[in-house]
C-alpha cells in the first residue's frame, strides 16, 4: 500500500450526549425552505411535494462550544437554527431501503449562510455553494442518541445574545424526518455517519461580532458559539 503524499485530514466527528466515543461525521446534507414562514420571509414559493437539498463538507463541521470566526468574503452572514439527524448503522445492509434507515440519534445545528453571496448566486441562477459550504459554516452540538430524545412536542429557537430570534415547533416542518429519509435514500445511498439538517423556522438574520448564539431543541444538547 502506497504512503499519502501528505497527511490526510483529521476525521470529523461529534461528541455523543453521555458517552466517551465519538460519532465519526461522513456527510452532511441540508433541506431547504422547510418550514412555511421562513420560505415567506425569503421571498420564496414552498415545494410541498417534495424536499431539495444542498450539501456542505463534513470539513465544515465547527463544534459546539467553540468560537466561529467571521468568514472571508461576506459582510451579511445569516444564523440558521436546524435539528439534525445523524445517521447510524443499519446491519447487515449496505445500502439500506429508506424504511430500514437507521437513525442513531439527533442534534442541534447552525446552518452558518453567507447570505450576500447566496442572494447573489440565486440571482445569477447559480449553485449556492460559496455561500452554504465554507470553513465553520455547519455548527453542530452534542448528539442525543435517538432512544432518549422525545421530539413529538418538542420545540426549536435561538437567542442571540439572550434575545430571541428563532422559534418554532417542530411539528411546523413542511417535510418530516421521515418523509425527508424516504425522499433523500431515492437520491443516495444513505450510510452510518451522514448527517440531515432538517431546515430553519422564520427569524433569519444577520450576526456581527461578538454575538453569542444558543440554539436549542427541547431534549437535545444545546449548540452555542461566539463569533469573533
Amino acid at each position: 500500500m502506497s504512503d499519502f503524499i501528505f497527511a490526510p485530514a483529521d476525521q470529523p466527528s461529534l461528541p455523543i450526549a453521555g458517552a466517551a466515543d465519538r460519532f465519526p461525521v461522513r456527510r452532511i446534507f441540508c433541506v431547504g425552505r422547510n418550514y412555511a414562514a421562513h420560505a415567506a420571509e425569503m421571498g420564496n414559493e414552498v415545494d410541498r411535494d417534495a424536499p431539495f437539498y444542498f450539501t456542505k463538507s463534513a470539513h465544515a463541521l465547527l463544534q459546539s462550544g467553540q468560537d466561529m470566526p467571521y468568514p472571508q468574503a461576506t459582510h451579511d452572514l445569516h444564523h440558521e437554527i436546524e435539528l439534525v439527524v445523524a445517521i447510524g448503522p443499519s446491519v447487515g445492509l449496505t445500502n439500506p431501503p429508506a424504511d430500514e434507515v437507521a437513525i442513531f440519534g439527533y442534534a442541534v445545528g447552525l446552518d452558518m449562510t453567507r447570505r450576500d453571496l447566496q442572494a447573489a448566486a440565486k440571482d445569477g441562477r447559480k449553485p449556492w455553494d460559496t455561500g452554504k459550504d465554507f470553513e465553520n459554516a455547519a455548527i453542530i452540538g452534542a448528539i442525543t442518541p435517538a432512544e432518549g430524545a422525545l421530539l413529538d412536542a418538542a420545540h426549536i429557537r435561538l437567542d442571540v445574545n439572550g434575545d430571541l430570534r428563532q422559534t418554532a415547533p417542530l411539528s411546523d416542518m413542511i417535510h418530516s424526518v421521515k418523509a425527508i429519509i424516504a425522499h433523500l435514500s431515492t437520491l443516495y445511498h444513505l450510510r452510518s455517519g451522514d448527517l440531515i439538517m432538517t431546515g430553519t423556522p422564520a427569524g433569519v438574520a444577520a450576526v456581527v461580532r461578538g454575538d453569542k448564539l444558543v440554539g436549542i431543541v427541547d431534549g437535545l444538547e444545546p449548540v452555542t458559539t461566539t463569533i469573533v
